[in-house]
């Protein structure tokens, strides 16, 4: 059962959408404020958060971006739901880390497809995480040397940019470049990074060309295996 944690100061609306993905199936946490987000989030991960702007304490992009300044907030799928509709407002909630932003009133029928399609990237995100960590283990032990002496084969076995360092190296990309590289790694396509980032089509390949060229990267798989290999996924 999909976990979804709810945050919004609205205590009806809280009700009304518990209620309704219960209805579905999920299993729904909610709070009032993104103060309690951050304390339930470290205490239960969800699979996917849905969050209210304008609120007490903490409002929604200060959550956000604190949420994604965690290594274990950076994937999380999350949606905003607000009544504030300005332009400027819905970039900031892409720009701080939003997957999606829906104003408020709203179709629970948009919601629902919107948390069904980031929980489906999300899925195909970690399954392609894990088949390069085989396909990286498989690497491993076939470069395997055996060694005369006290030191086993096992112990020369390269290990992953992740264990030698505490932190990547920074990347030798531009701003732009860096935003286009992030949007990238989380499974999203060049349509998707366009209007996350609000940048064209044409844009976001010229970026992702850079990218590819500054790292000596021939396609996006091999950028996905870059990022979990040097660590730069948990950052």
């Amino acid at each position: 059962m999909k976990k979804i944690l709810v945050v919004d100061d609205d205590v009806t609306l809280r009700k009304v959408l518990q209620n309704s993905l219960e209805q579905r199936g999920y299993q729904v946490i909610s709070v009032g404020s993104g103060t309690e987000a951050l304390t339930k989030f470290s205490q239960d991960v969800p699979d996917i958060i849905i969050s209210d702007v304008s609120m007490p304490e903490m409002n929604g992009f200060e959550f956000c971006r604190q949420l994604r300044s965690q290594p274990s907030g950076k994937l999380i799928p999350f949606i905003f739901l607000s009544a504030k509709n300005e332009l400027d407002d819905r970039i900031q909630g892409h720009t701080i880390g939003a997957d999606s932003y829906l104003t408020k009133p709203f179709e629970m029928k948009e919601l629902l497809a919107n948390i069904e399609a980031l929980i489906e990237r999300s899925r195909r995100v970690h399954a392609e995480i894990v088949h390069l960590i085989e396909q990286l283990a498989n690497s491993q032990s076939g470069n395997a040397v055996t060694l005369t002496g006290s030191t086993s084969a096992s112990e020369n076995i390269a290990k992953p940019a992740t264990e030698e360092a505490s932190a990547p190296e920074p990347l030798p990309l531009t701003p732009a470049e860096e935003r286009v590289f992030w949007e990238t790694i989380q499974g999203y396509t060049n349509k998707q990074i366009s209007e996350r980032l609000f940048i064209s089509p044409r844009t976001v390949q010229t970026h992702l060309s850079n990218i590819l060229n500054k790292l000596n990267l021939s396609n996006r798989t091999q950028l996905v295996r870059f990022a979990y290999e040097h660590g730069y996924e948990k950052v």
